[in-house]
């Protein structure tokens, strides 16, 4: 309804008049147009040629008309589905076409008065604005979240919170601009509400936009060229004419290499079958390169499965020494075995131990080693592109769990080492988590319990360890570990840190003063002291009399036994 046909005006021809042409019957109409014919031009001797019009600029009559018709198409569309939902009525569709006819004759006023000075500012976003509380509540619960709109909200509100003094909305404070945000990360990348409150505390706001969008990609796939079978220019001209494209992973590295494509599975190659690379992480490299084993040393990896690291080791030993390669999961021990058969290590001794319970046995048999590498078990918040379910299955127990793990662990592996050795005494603990329960923390704990210091890694790249976060307080030395991220490094997120324990003797926990205080203060000031033993003589025997204890010596221990801090 309402539709009108003006294209009689824009149809005709503006250069070119329609006349008879020789020879034709002409019949004209009563309104003086030709009714048949053939089109010529007029010969009037011009040189001009006829101007097809199709494609040309309309008029702004014609222009306004294709807009309104466009808003009120794309409005019945929108409004069509909110009436199969129940949403909306045929009535408001037609008051929405008439609001929709009146915006377009409103812009198309507007472009009409539009100057240079106000051209400037069309990309001029408008402020933003927190949603109300009925708004995310339509958004969230009601209807499915629209990924779009969360997502300029996530832009516009990061503006804001780097500019928040200038562009805050009056009378809101930061922690809401906060928690919207939050909520809003929450629903586009899919995390849990806790595990994005822990990298809200790690990361500044720009910087965790980037470690979010960069776990959404695969880290490049990997391999470390097995030295003990080949070289690596040897292994990437064999490579190469497979039809693999690589290039060599960096110069921090001798041995790895990155795979762009392959035609052929890069798992499945005669190279792999035959052990002349590994498939492997380039952040696992890091901390075997940090350990910096030497030939002829007495190694222990802890944590060994699936013995990418064990075999580097060997690779770096030259099949030298001994490398006692421990794992408390029986079943992951069978690929740590297949992969040292393939990869000719014949150095390597396999066993199936609880790592918290070898200063008990190591130290007899063995007599301590030279160096430890404790890869421990974790929460696995740096390998979330590997693992996406750790964006929503891990909470505070999992991480508190993990970090009580890794400091019995770390204890132990300091116990297992020697400090007398000649060459080594180095131990070096990495996780391929970020959160700093179970990097820092774990270290400054093992810090205060042994007789150890952190050294430098040798690794001249990565983020530098966390000395202070939020309310804690850390061993100034722990600037010397190591942080690496995906969105920094294009590696997987890992903690390298390396300790040399000076002494074999572990340090007693000491009273704090203000307990003695208050043991001391606890006594009755009447009590005696005990009397010193009399001693008798029975033929050649001398015989110590002892007195029974007194009651108030009875309540003297009993208090200092109540009072006694229980045993680690």
């Amino acid at each position: 309804s309402g539709f009108s046909d003006d294209n009689s005006k824009w149809l005709a021809p503006s250069k070119a008049k329609k006349i008879p042409s020789k020879g034709s019957n002409v019949e004209l109409s009563s309104d003086g147009e030709v009714e048949e014919g053939s089109w010529e031009m007029e010969e009037d001797g011009s040189s001009e040629e006829m101007v097809d019009d199709y494609g040309a600029t309309s008029s702004e009559e014609e222009e306004r008309w294709w807009l309104r018709r466009v808003c009120v198409t794309l409005l019945l569309c929108k409004n069509l589905a909110s009436v199969i939902r129940g949403g909306l009525s045929e009535d408001d569709t037609e008051e929405e076409e008439e609001v929709a006819e009146e915006a377009s004759r409103q812009k198309m006023g507007q472009k009409e008065e539009e100057s240079p000075d106000l051209q400037l500012n069309l990309d001029v976003e408008e402020q933003f604005k927190l949603p109300s509380n009925e708004q995310m509540e339509r958004e969230y619960i009601l209807l499915p979240p629209d990924l779009h709109i969360i997502h300029q909200r996530i832009k516009g509100n990061m503006e804001v919170l780097q500019d928040f003094v200038v562009k805050r909305e009056e009378g809101r404070t930061r922690q809401e601009y906060l928690a919207l945000l939050r909520r809003d990360m929450a629903a586009y990348y899919s995390y849990s509400d806790f595990l994005l409150t822990k990298l809200m505390d790690i990361f500044p706001l720009p910087e965790l936009i980037n470690f979010l969008e960069a776990n959404e990609v695969p880290r490049p796939v990997t391999i470390r060229t097995n030295t003990l079978k080949t070289r690596r220019r040897d292994l990437a001209q064999a490579l190469i004419n497979r039809g693999v494209n690589l290039d060599p992973l960096g110069k921090w590295s001798k041995t790895g290499l990155v795979i762009y494509d392959s035609s052929v599975p890069i798992g499945a190659t005669p190279e792999y079958l035959a052990g002349h690379y590994m498939l492997q992480g380039a952040s696992s490299l890091l901390p075997v390169m940090a350990l910096a084993p030497q030939e002829n040393e007495r190694i222990l990896d802890m944590c060994c499965a699936p013995g990418g690291k064990t075999s580097y080791i060997a690779q770096l030993m030259k099949n030298t020494g001994m490398i006692l390669a421990n794992d408390s999961n029986a079943e992951r021990l069978r690929s740590v075995v297949g992969n040292l058969h393939r990869l000719g290590v014949t150095n390597a001794v396999v066993s199936n131990c609880d790592g918290r319970q070898f200063p008990k046995v190591c130290p007899l048999v063995l007599g301590g080693f030279d160096r430890v590498l404790l890869d421990a078990p974790c929460s696995g918040t740096g390998v979330i592109s590997k693992d996406p379910a750790v964006k929503t299955n891990k909470d505070e127990k999992d991480i508190l769990r993990c970090a009580h793990l890794q400091k019995e662990l770390i204890l132990s592996a300091i116990d297992s080492v020697n400090a007398a050795s000649e060459t080594g005494g180095y131990i070096v603990y990495c996780t391929c988590s970020i959160m700093v329960e179970e990097n820092e923390w774990v270290v400054d704990y093992a810090l205060k319990k042994r007789n150890v210091r952190l050294v430098a890694t040798g690794l001249d790249f990565g983020k530098e360890g966390f000395t202070r976060f939020k309310d804690r307080r850390f061993h100034p030395s722990l600037k010397s570990t190591r942080r690496f991220y995906p969105h920094t490094h294009n590696m997987d997120g890992f903690f390298i840190a390396k300790f040399k324990k000076f002494s074999n003797a572990i340090p007693q926990a000491q009273k704090e003063p203000a307990v003695e205080a208050a043991t001391q203060s606890a006594v009755p000031s009447t009590v005696t002291e005990p009397q010193p033993k009399k001693k008798k003589l029975e033929g050649s025997k001398v015989v110590e009399e002892q007195k029974p204890p007194q009651p108030a010596l009875k309540k003297r221990r009993s208090l200092q036994a109540q009072r006694r801090p229980p045993k680690a």
